[in-house]
């Protein structure tokens, strides 16, 4: 196991504390738990009893009826011929909870801003009923591919796939979607116990990088917003550059507004204040997920709503 730099450690400390830092140690020396996600789309389908025969034993996870740890057979669990069927997708539990805050319905139209390798496109399309309208962007073009091949393997026919910048679309998508989410590219501070090589690369000076391109992004989102559309924000990083700076930024300059929102897990309040600077007290709205206190990764959430119009683009 990669230990955890000093980068990283300092960083939580100062901005934390010491008891939290002492929470992420223990998480990140810990066991990785894996979890999966049924398909909403299998009919009268016995999946649990089906993956008991390959020795794949599931725990239920409360409050999310498709949403299962594995307790035991995870050495095969991406093995089976249910896999290879898109009965379920191998998912971690935090990374299910954006979609569930969006929660698109048939009748809406859907942007996923940052999409491969697909988790959350899936989700948001069984969500949707296979109906409706599901686009999925993605910049990168070897992780397009994985895009591409997971909604496939989901039988999803109400997805269309894009290849471009998530922060120029705007310039072709003005006021289109009534639901966007933006799972931004982030330092991923909340995985590091699967991704332990987060540690070798991980500073505040590419973290703060990494706020630049997500204030781009979430500020293309509201312009491809209908007004009284939705908007989730969503990393997968503890650090507050990454989560409330880039929503505080946008509550000053654009017209959306935070709303409230119930997790179906455990979850905190964002913090309103960065060092010696006062953010929006709005941002008690957002929801800090601790590793530790769900056994799954750290996560960020925000759900913003558009209330006015924004100006056109001029292209």
């Amino acid at each position: 196991m990669i230990e955890l730099s000093s980068n990283i450690t300092d960083y939580i400390r100062t901005h934390f504390g010491e008891e939290f830092l002492i929470n992420y140690k223990q998480y990140h020396n810990s066991q990785y738990k894996p979890y999966l996600r049924t398909s909403l789309l299998n009919d009268n389908y016995d999946l649990e009893e089906r993956l008991k025969s390959y020795g794949i034993n599931l725990q239920t996870i409360p409050n999310i009826k498709n949403a299962f740890r594995i307790i035991s057979g995870e050495e095969v669990v991406s093995k089976t011929l249910e896999f290879i069927l898109g009965k379920y997708y191998i998912q971690s539990l935090s990374s299910m909870i954006p979609a569930l805050v969006l929660n698109p319905s048939s009748s809406d139209a859907v942007l996923d801003l940052c999409a491969a390798p697909g988790s959350k496109t899936t989700q948001l399309a069984e969500l949707m009923n296979n109906r409706g309208t599901l686009i999925a962007n993605e910049i990168s073009v070897d992780r397009l591919k994985s895009l591409v091949f997971n909604v496939d393997k989901m039988s999803l026919v109400n997805v269309g796939i894009l290849h471009g910048k998530g922060e120029l679309l705007s310039k072709q998508f003005e006021n289109r979607f009534d639901k966007i989410l933006v799972d931004a590219p982030c330092s991923a501070l909340g995985i590091v116990q699967k991704k332990g090589e987060v540690s070798n690369w991980w500073d505040q000076r590419k973290a703060e990088a990494m706020s630049d391109l997500q204030l781009r992004l979430l500020i293309a989102a509201i312009k491809m917003c209908k007004v009284g559309g939705e908007i989730v924000y969503s990393t997968c990083t503890l650090t507050l550059e990454e989560n409330e700076m880039v929503i505080n930024k946008v509550l000053n300059k654009y017209p959306v507004e935070l709303e409230e929102m119930d997790l179906p897990v455990k979850s905190n309040e964002g913090y309103t204040k960065f060092g010696d600077e006062t953010l929006s007290s709005e941002l008690k709205k957002t929801r800090r997920i601790f590793p530790w206190e769900i056994e799954s990764e750290g996560f960020f959430v925000g759900k913003l709503r558009k209330i006015d119009k924004t100006e056109p683009l001029e292209c």
